[in-house]
């Protein structure tokens, strides 16, 4: 069982919480190619998935893009980067986190390409452009985790397909990339777990 580090310990013990074993279980399998999580809402999913980077950003010796967070609404890609800035402030970890998405201001886009946050937010579609830009090895070489918000609901779909399209491309940029999925509704697990860790020839 890996422990958390203990500026993490102090901060979940000063709102008297523990890990919730699922929260557990990805910290101790964030070497993992390829994770699927299922969780209930509100079982503390958002902090289960960021976990194993914020532990491994919480140095402040990782410059670059670490962390790709995938979320197929460009609604709850703001709810997650509010939900996690507050845990990262409360620390103090030196950790940038930027969304990227039709609304990101052209600044904001060309200043995240030329100097990437540790922990990007954003959507599919934002993803595929980033990916045809001819700086994309060098904003994706240091890439180390991917997470896939609401995973059940790009699963067999045309913008699924591409996504995956996207993800394989990634992993020919930074090969030791990791996959995390999340989702609080599956019905067929395994399904999900098998397009998560499928390899599919890149674009």
């Amino acid at each position: 069982m890996r422990p958390l580090p203990p500026t993490f310990a102090r901060w979940f013990a000063a709102r008297g919480w523990q890990l919730h074993p699922h929260q557990q279980a990805l910290l101790d399998r964030a070497d993992d190619p390829a994770t699927l999580l299922v969780a209930p809402t509100g079982g503390g999913k958002t902090l289960a998935g960021f976990l194993p980077t914020l532990v491994d950003l919480a140095a402040g010796n990782r410059p670059g893009l670490h962390t790709l967070y995938i979320s197929p609404l460009k609604a709850l890609a703001a709810d997650i980067r509010r939900n996690l800035t507050r845990p990262v402030e409360e620390m103090g970890l030196p950790i940038r986190i930027e969304d990227r998405t039709g609304d990101t201001s052209y600044t904001a886009r060309r200043r995240q390409r030329a100097d990437p946050p540790q922990i990007l937010i954003t959507t599919p579609e934002s993803l595929a452009l980033l990916l045809s830009y001819e700086d994309a090895p060098r904003i994706f070489a240091g890439l180390s985790r991917v997470i896939v918000d609401e995973i059940h609901a790009l699963a067999d779909s045309k913008r699924g397909d591409q996504l995956m399209l996207c993800l394989a491309r990634l992993q020919g940029l930074a090969p030791g990339l990791r996959r995390v999925g999340r989702s609080a509704t599956v019905e067929d697990p395994a399904a999900i777990a098998r397009f998560l860790a499928r390899h599919p020839d890149p674009c």
